[in-house]
């Protein structure tokens, strides 16, 4: 019984290393360019960039919003080096529960991009399926607003959303194990290039 256990685990463990794999293959590199081009202008321009989601998207909107905010900066106590502006939608529990109560669960983020939100901004919406409802709304509010819509999509279309965003980023994987540990590797390669790109453009404008 315990080798036919340890023998299906070792199967599972293959068969997902395997679809993580040739998932990550399939992403395509031109759109993540787009996206860290556009992202860099929201600095460059001094914009706002929000990020959302819901559920395991919600956790990797915080840890993108983390990690542009702290893991771009070359100088971290230079108090005249410039930071990204980055919010993630996902973190203010009271504001959260209180317009889910109140109003509904689909408004949990267009309601803080009502207080927040200025022509020009970016919005990074992530979602698996890319049909959570929150976040089409959030989004479609975020274009009447005349800011840029990206997307971290899954399940080999994107979803509703994929028709939506200014710029996608779809994950050929309908396992959301899978989809979301690829958004987490997109989240890491866009914070990483940035990084880079903006000390070269910290320099030149120092």
């Amino acid at each position: 019984m315990k080798q036919l256990i340890q023998k299906k685990l070792q199967h599972h463990m293959s068969e997902y290393m395997q679809e993580l794999a040739a998932a990550t293959k399939k992403i395509s590199r031109k759109h993540v360019m787009e996206v860290i081009q556009v992202v860099m202008d929201a600095y460059r321009n001094e914009r706002k960039i929000f990020i959302l989601g819901n559920g395991g998207a919600a956790a990797i909107a915080s840890h993108f919003a983390c990690d542009l905010g702290k893991n771009t900066l070359a100088r971290v106590y230079d108090k005249k080096e410039r930071r990204f502006q980055v919010i993630s939608l996902t973190d203010n529990v009271a504001l959260l529960t209180a317009f889910s109560n109140d109003l509904s669960f689909d408004d949990i983020f267009i309601q803080q991009l009502r207080n927040l939100i200025s022509p020009g901004d970016i919005v990074i919406g992530i979602s698996g399926s890319g049909n959570s409802k929150n976040v089409i709304k959030a989004m479609k509010y975020a274009k009447q607003c005349d800011a840029k819509t990206i997307g971290l999509l899954g399940f080999k279309t994107g979803g509703k959303l994929a028709d939506i965003v200014d710029i996608k980023v779809v994950v050929q994987s309908v396992n959301y194990g899978v989809i979301e540990d690829i958004f987490l590797s997109i989240e890491h390669i866009i914070v990483w290039s940035i990084s880079h790109i903006k000390e070269m453009h910290d320099n030149d404008h120092s």
